[in-house]
């Protein structure tokens, strides 16, 4: 690999390990440069975003080769960092996380997001602790054997499932699976669907602070989530919700009234998009 792409990778692990990492999730190009644009030093892939623009829905539906395509228009369009969502590594066993891991690389990217969910229809909502521990090593083996600092954020969906009976019995969980993931190498818990500050801080002591979570309507401020003990905070595919719901007033707008009233109150003029772009 080469030079640049693992000095990236290096910032981008101590920007993770140093914290109160905010981190937006792009989806395409030219959302890419416009985080970058204003001021982040890092960002991050959302797999249902890209999965939406090509015309599915999120979990899985995306091919490795088309999610990697992607990845590698996002990285290439950006100077920063960027950390990629390879949803459950395309492939339950470690030899398909490596490869995954491999290709990840090859498009640029210096991180990624590896889920314990199965994304299967019918059987375990989850992968168990020790087969995903296994998926993780390959994750971390694969990347050192390129020399890239790899960060890997180890998901566990325990709280987005609704894995178990209850809260106490998913915070058991979260924390047998996050230790396991962390001795198995990962630099990061990540817990999407908990959102409670309290439960968070408890995560946070356990997990030496090595933990993530990802925000959006309703969550608290960043600030907040960081006091309690949060390391790094993502938005997932909220962005582009927002955007959407941006281009569905506008398209309900233009229907109703023949108005550009929506258009004019967000426009973005098509010469500051051109100049986002270096060709």
């Amino acid at each position: 690999m080469s030079p640049e792409l693992i000095a990236k990778a290096r910032a981008f692990r101590e920007a993770n390990s140093r914290g109160q990492l905010l981190l937006p999730n792009a989806w395409d190009a030219v959302s890419a440069r416009i985080f970058e644009d204003a001021g982040f030093p890092s960002m991050g892939t959302t797999s249902a975003g890209i999965a939406f623009t090509r015309g599915v829905r999120d979990g899985q539906r995306v091919t490795r080769e088309t999610m990697m395509h992607e990845v590698h228009t996002i990285a290439s369009a950006v100077r920063v960092p960027v950390t990629a969502d390879i949803e459950s590594g395309y492939g339950s066993e470690p030899e398909a996380v490596s490869s995954t891991v491999r290709a990840a690389l090859q498009a640029g990217a210096v991180g990624i997001n590896l889920e314990d969910n199965t994304h299967t229809s019918g059987g375990a909502p989850l992968f168990e602790l020790r087969p995903q521990s296994d998926r993780i090593r390959a994750a971390r083996r694969e990347a050192d054997a390129h020399g890239v600092p790899l960060t890997i954020n180890a998901r566990t969906d325990t709280f987005l499932m609704q894995v178990g009976s209850n809260d106490a019995e998913r915070m058991r969980m979260s924390v047998e699976r996050g230790l396991a993931y962390l001795s198995a190498g990962a630099d990061l818990v990540f817990v999407p669907g908990l959102l409670d500050l309290a439960a968070l801080r408890t995560l946070s002591a356990a997990f030496e602070g090595r933990i993530s979570v990802m925000a959006g309507p309703g969550a608290p401020n960043a600030s907040e989530l960081f006091e309690a003990g949060v390391r790094r905070v993502s938005v997932g595919p909220a962005a582009m919700l927002a955007t959407l719901g941006c281009l569905r007033a506008l398209a309900q707008d233009m229907r109703s009234n023949g108005g550009w009233s929506k258009i004019e109150a967000s426009f973005l003029g098509f010469s500051a998009v051109q100049a986002l772009f270096r060709a």
